[in-house]
């Protein structure tokens, strides 16, 4: 007599290709879509979607007229198996690291960080970390979107809630900036003509146009780019004055590249944040990554509140209450 012991996953499925093609569609809110990634026809796709169904006797999907929606069951097992292959994702990768001795840590981050905070300490980065090869999903808009397939993101978030952990970065603070040169033909000239360099109104990051106070009196120009790493590139270059976040203009303050055009600060409630999917643990590597952001990041604060110790820029950065 001879026994099988058989996993009950393969007898609960008509088949294990089925979690790939649920995937896809769930991911995508689209047979096409799934049909294009998974370089299958769109017939198949919905084809294997039916067998699905009819072999788990549930709707896993809702289909209308505007498209497709997971229906309570299929959000269930939706979220099961995006944590499946996430954590097989990740034991592949552990295994490769093994194999060939590099690590790749992927970050979200906006482009104006990257350019004008990241970037000219990059060579710190490398050296402090020489067995990473590091990748950037580069975001010009709003520091938002999920952060799937990426090891850390940076966004503007509560706090940690249920797919997510996070890690306080810095309070969102804000204050208008422009090049010394700038600052110094204004102060020859109060009277003169001021431009100020803004978001576009379309822009998700505009929050309203530039206000140094009163202090800047006179005719006003304006320069208006959709773009914020243009922005403080304008600003940088003697071009006017501009709105700078201080988590990415902190480089250049303490830098004196620079410098504040007003003691006028702006805190909102807005808090950044370092965050991952709490399905994709993070690595040694990220760890330290992530600490050594949020390290660099408290040491640029510190150099430019001893620069202009009057605008208490660390309390205002890092008190929470």
């Amino acid at each position: 007599m001879r026994f099988e012991i058989m996993n009950p996953l393969r007898r609960m499925l008509p088949s294990n290709h089925a979690l790939f093609v649920f995937e896809a569609v769930a991911r995508n809110t689209s047979f096409t879509r799934a049909a294009a990634e998974l370089n299958v026809t769109q017939p198949a796709v919905s084809k294997a979607m039916a067998q699905l169904e009819r072999h788990l006797g549930v709707r896993l999907l809702d289909r209308s007229a505007e498209g497709i929606a997971l229906t309570e069951d299929g959000a269930i097992l939706y979220r099961r198996v995006a944590d499946g292959f996430r954590g097989i994702e990740a034991a592949l990768r552990e295994i490769d690291i093994r194999r060939t001795g590099i690590d790749t840590v992927t970050l979200s981050l906006s482009s104006a960080f990257t350019t004008h905070w990241l970037m000219p300490r990059i060579n710190t980065l490398q050296e402090a970390f020489p067995a990473v090869d590091f990748r950037f999903q580069l975001i010009p808009g709003a520091l938002a979107g999920p952060v799937d397939d990426v090891d850390l993101g940076m966004r503007f978030v509560e706090g940690p809630d249920l797919d997510h952990e996070a890690l306080f970065l810095m309070n969102e603070v804000m204050l208008p900036v422009c090049s010394p040169a700038y600052r110094a033909g204004r102060e020859a000239d109060p009277d003169g003509r001021t431009t100020f360099v803004n978001l576009t109104a379309t822009s998700p990051m505009w929050i309203g146009g530039v206000d140094p106070g009163p202090d800047w009196n006179g005719s006003r120009a304006s320069l208006n780019f959709s773009d914020y790493a243009v922005v403080l590139q304008a600003a940088l270059l003697g071009q006017g004055v501009a709105l700078g976040w201080m988590s990415v203009v902190s480089h250049w303050l303490s830098t004196g590249d620079l410098v504040p055009a007003a003691g006028r600060l702006t805190r909102t409630a807005r808090v950044c944040q370092l965050i991952h999917l709490r399905s994709r643990p993070l690595r040694r590597s990220v760890t330290a990554v992530r600490d050594w952001l949020v390290a660099e990041m408290r040491a640029d604060v510190a150099r430019v509140d001893r620069l202009y110790p009057e605008l208490g820029l660390t309390r205002a950065c890092f008190e929470t209450s």
